[in-house]
């Protein structure tokens, strides 16, 4: 009963959705992207809250709510997997391939990074700065 209380805003919210026949479809995506959107800035908005009343910089709770964000729903769906399956095969498969392309954006990401700053460590050594003015 708690659960069905605690989710019945997104339920409601989930109504407010057309029917996917209206419109081929589009209609449905369009209000569904909008939806997605405001709950977005809404989450936003509260972690940026969060991170306030903790003192931590925005960048760190931001970093930490996509972190969640994005590990949460593979760590259900390989929860889910290991007990319907006997050998937990689609489970190991699920953690291993998630982490793997996770860690391979974030080291993606970060030598991107180190590169752009080192560039820009380099032209500020060497005065090579654009600075925007001729």
């Amino acid at each position: 009963m708690g659960v069905h209380i605690v989710a019945l805003f997104w339920k409601v919210l989930a109504a407010c959705i057309p029917p996917a026949e209206m419109c081929g479809g589009w209609f449905c995506f369009v209000v569904a992207l909008i939806f997605i959107g405001a709950v977005t800035a809404v989450i936003g908005e509260m972690a940026k809250l969060l991170g306030c009343v903790l003192d931590i910089s925005e960048f760190t709770t931001a970093i930490t709510f996509v972190a969640l964000g994005t590990s949460l729903p593979d760590t259900f769906a390989s929860k889910t997997a290991a007990v319907q399956d006997k050998y937990a095969d689609a489970s190991i498969g699920n953690v291993t391939g998630s982490n793997s392309v996770t860690s391979s954006w974030v080291l993606a990401y970060h030598g991107c990074c180190a590169a752009s700053t080192g560039l820009l460590l380099a032209a500020h050594l060497t005065g090579k700065m654009c600075t925007g003015t001729h």
